[in-house]
């Protein structure tokens, strides 16, 4: 099973929501550090909606744009390093560093590029942040978040944070109660089982090289 056929089935159930990524977690990554990551979630998704409302290149469709937006706004906030590594389980110690900084880079392009098509199908969602009580000292936490969705039902956000030196990062989301990483885990396993880490990454180089050349056409 190539990873270009499994990774729309595997998305497609999040294709409604995963638009809110970008929203949630598009906050200049300078006020990061100085803020808990309810909050980093709460007080940007006003703001960064309004961006995207009145943004008229977005409303237009213009993936350009919106991969520019989803780039500068949503990466800051993302451990794609760990991603990666949790997405690969126990296969991540088959690749030797060169392929392990190169699955990060593909992942990471695969991501963005997925959260940016989301993007454009951004529909008047809304978002309830539901309070965060952090121990003293910890530095692992669960965001959850439910997506109001008109004339659809709301679906729950979590959003898996770790807290570094540049503030908090998403290392995992999961949408109604399916884990983003574990779902890619699959598929990344199936991948290497037959081809190698070399076909992983592969497989994933060519879908992003394929979504390259659809955005230069348009």
């Amino acid at each position: 099973m190539r990873l270009s056929c499994c990774v729309p089935s595997l998305l497609s159930p999040f294709a409604p929501t995963l638009a809110m990524l970008c929203l949630l977690l598009a906050a200049p990554a300078v006020h990061a550090q100085d803020i808990g990551p309810d909050q980093l979630v709460r007080t940007t998704t006003d703001k960064i909606i309004e961006i995207v409302k009145s943004d008229k290149a977005i409303q237009s469709g213009d993936i350009k744009r919106i991969l520019e937006v989803a780039e500068t706004h949503a990466s800051p906030h993302f451990d794609f390093v760990r991603m990666t590594r949790l997405a690969m389980g126990a296969n991540w110690k088959q690749a030797n560093p060169s392929q392990q900084e190169e699955l990060v880079r593909q992942f990471r392009t695969l991501l963005l590029r997925t959260y940016a098509v989301a993007l454009k199908e951004y529909r008047n969602q809304t978002i309830d942040v539901r309070p965060l009580k952090i121990p003293a000292g910890s530095t692992d936490v669960q965001v959850k978040t439910v997506v109001n969705q008109p004339g659809a039902q709301a679906i729950p956000i979590d959003y898996d944070m770790e807290r570094t030196p540049q503030g908090w990062k998403v290392y995992d989301v999961t949408i109604g109660g399916v884990s983003l990483v574990v779902n890619f885990r699959s598929s990344f396993d199936a991948e290497i089982r037959k081809s190698g880490v070399d076909g992983l990454v592969k497989s994933i180089s060519e879908r992003n090289r394929s979504a390259s050349i659809e955005v230069a056409k348009k």
